[in-house]
């Protein structure tokens, strides 16, 4: 699990730059890999990690160049994904690959205009200087990504850099894609999204406003404030939840907990493990998700809730027994 201290804090010893401008003149020579990077999953990290092996053969910087925002939420924003890493985050998984340097690209018209042999001459080859590009197989890029790894080729024969095509990565024969981690978390599959991810799954927020948090947490149950990102299917999950440096064993429901009172959504946490610890609306908290137990149930009454919560608190325990690292 990712220290808590350093949520949306980005990496010191990487570079940060946010648009072109930031560039420093006489930047090159780079070897870059381009992507949404979005969950910086194992396929991401064997394709950075090889970029940041070849960036040191050379003598170059290894640089990570992503997009802010997501490109189909410009494109097609109906279709865009909820994404499983918000961009601090991205930004600080990207810097512990390898790179030197990440550019976070503003995604805007002017960028999505660029055809494919604007979008290297001006991006990779006058302000990157790039030696080498490391992509997947599936790379798209330029004006209706009009162009893929054949055509970086043969831009890269004429303007001076080589192309480094990577296959997929599987695991447990699995093939490892942002869009294939979102679909196993949706699912509430936890245990292969955490495969392909190389670590649990695990949301970055706050706690809920509104609740009476105070400058200490005296009671075991937190609730996450709202969040834009990718959540797991409603259900019972066994947890970890960070605050402040201390890690709790816990169980969470996400859903709309239609037992008691109204229906009203919440990602709510019951700590296992609890003490006393420091906690107001702006400290934050990052939940694991390491295994869903059962899915979110309508019960007649109370009485079978109370049961349940029992069985799901004693099944959790016996997991963090087997597995409690």
């Amino acid at each position: 699990m990712s220290d808590p201290a350093s949520i949306w804090r980005e990496p010191k010893a990487t570079q940060v730059f946010r648009s072109l401008t930031e560039i420093p003149t006489g930047f090159g020579p780079s070897v870059a890999a381009i992507g949404n990077f979005d969950g910086v999953h194992r396929g991401h990290r064997e394709i950075l990690s090889a970029a940041a092996e070849d960036a040191r053969r050379i003598n170059a910087r290894a640089v990570a160049i992503t997009f802010d925002p997501h490109p189909e939420q410009v494109l097609r924003p109906a279709r865009a994904p909820q994404l499983l890493t918000p961009m601090p985050e991205r930004i600080r998984l990207l810097g512990t690959t390898g790179v030197d340097a990440i550019l976070v690209l503003p995604f805007e018209p002017a960028l999505a205009a660029l055809t494919p042999r604007e979008f290297v001459e001006r991006i990779l080859v006058n302000t990157l200087g790039v030696r080498c590009i490391h992509e997947g197989q599936n790379f798209r890029f330029g004006r209706g990504a009009a162009a893929g790894v054949r055509e970086l080729s043969e831009f890269g024969a004429e303007l001076g850099f080589s192309v480094r095509v990577h296959q997929p990565v599987h695991v447990h024969g699995l093939e490892v894609s942002s869009s294939a981690v979102r679909a196993l978390v949706a699912a509430g599959d936890m245990r292969r999204a955490r495969w392909m991810l190389g670590r649990p799954f695990a949301v970055l927020s706050t706690p809920a406003r509104g609740r009476g948090i105070g400058t200490r947490l005296l009671v075991p149950t937190v609730n996450l404030a709202p969040y834009q990102g990718l959540l797991p299917a409603f259900g019972v999950y066994v947890t970890r939840l960070a605050i402040n440096g201390r890690f709790f064993e816990s169980v969470s429901n996400v859903g709309d907990r239609p037992t008691v009172g109204e229906a009203s959504f919440a990602v709510e946490s019951h700590i296992l493990n609890f003490e006393p610890v420091d906690l107001s609306e702006e400290t934050p908290l990052e939940l694991e998700f390491l295994l869903r137990l059962r899915e979110e149930i309508k019960f007649p009454k109370t009485e079978a809730l109370k049961a349940q919560i029992m069985k799901d608190v004693g099944r959790a325990k016996r997991y963090f027994r087997l597995y409690r690292r």
